[in-house]
């Protein structure tokens, strides 16, 4: 016997020895993507037509700066990068929770059809009421929100698989980008400029009441996944095993549902629409700590704020202040960033 505690004492004490090495791993990965994104940050408020130092930039984020330096970076740069930030931050959330409750890694507010339906919305709005801001916001939030009503009432009724849900979401991203080309060829010349500069993806179109509203949603959303964290871990494991567990999967599958459908429509209402980084970030975040979503949670998040700034600053640095949407970067860099990880997940 004593032979055999012998034996087991080791073995448990390096089983508990490596958890602790991986964990504090993962908390290192996590914080230098932090440290990284706080780095761009400043970056980004320095870098523009008009450079400023980046002392003065330390200086006016502690509130010692004034002038026209305080001016710039407090109504024109700041903006930009929170919004930045807080896009990328809830467009990752919303592709995450879409991915894990539907468990399937082409699941995305895209997919889903939630931003093109917030398209489709903003595009009858500005040939129906013109160019008010308001009813452009309200009709693209609730396009983006019809898209997720119509696929919960169709898994409601239906009974429709998780597999089933992304294939009807994949339709309804078909028919929503037919309705946004009827409207563009419907629409005078003066609107269907109006539609496809709000179609592209830009994170300056925001004043800081949106963006504070854009906050406090991301910031609920990221409390609610969080909190149903472990309720998320055991939806990986298949439906039956998660009932087992004492999961509500239905429940925690429509919640779940309508929380991401909320962030990506708010964020497309805001913001026009911005693809690929509600895919892609998520699983970058898994290649880099694992499928536990203690971990995965916040690494998406800081992960898709951190892609989404760079993108941005990206667009900046190679095409001046303002002059190239980020939607269309992500579009760009997405598409292939994706087919790598493809790649590389065979290996």
């Amino acid at each position: 016997m004593l032979w055999i505690n012998h034996l087991y004492k080791p073995s448990g004490g390096a089983l508990t020895s490596a958890y602790g090495v991986c964990t504090r791993r993962k908390v290192l990965v996590m914080l230098s993507l932090l440290g990284l994104l706080l780095l761009v940050g400043v970056y980004a408020i320095a870098r523009g037509t008009y450079t400023i130092p980046v002392k003065d930039v330390l200086r006016a984020l502690t509130g010692s700066a004034g002038g026209d330096v305080a001016v710039v970076i407090t109504h024109i740069r700041m903006p930009r990068v929170a919004a930045a930030i807080f896009c990328g931050w809830g467009l990752a959330l919303s592709g995450l929770c879409i991915q894990s409750l539907l468990r399937n890694p082409l699941g995305s507010p895209v997919t889903m059809g939630i931003l093109y339906g917030a398209a489709c919305g903003a595009a009858a709005a500005i040939v129906i009421f013109g160019a008010v801001m308001v009813s452009i916001t309200v009709s693209a939030f609730a396009g983006g929100m019809t898209a997720t009503v119509v696929i919960l009432i169709l898994a409601q009724f239906k009974r429709l698989s998780p597999a089933a849900i992304i294939l009807a979401g994949v339709s309804l991203h078909s028919l929503f980008i037919s309705g946004l080309f009827l409207i563009q060829f419907l629409s005078t010349d003066a609107d269907l400029v109006k539609v496809v500069f709000w179609a592209f993806g830009d994170v300056a179109r925001s004043n800081w009441q949106e963006i504070g509203l854009l906050a406090a949603v991301v910031l609920m959303a990221s409390f609610f996944l969080f909190a149903v964290r472990w309720d998320m871990n055991a939806l990986a494991t298949g439906d039956e095993i998660a009932k087992g567990l004492g999961v509500s999967v239905h429940r925690i599958r429509l919640t779940g549902m309508v929380v991401a459908t909320l962030v990506a429509a708010l964020v497309t209402a805001f913001h026009g629409v911005i693809s690929f980084l509600g895919l892609v970030a998520p699983h970058v975040a898994r290649r880099l700590v694992g499928e536990e979503h203690s971990f995965l949670i916040p690494c998406s998040a800081i992960l898709g704020a951190l892609l989404l700034l760079l993108a941005d600053t990206l667009g900046r640095e190679l095409f001046g202040s303002g002059s190239l949407p980020v939607g269309v970067i992500t579009s760009f860099l997405g598409a292939p960033l994706f087919l790598y990880l493809l790649v590389r997940g065979n290996q």
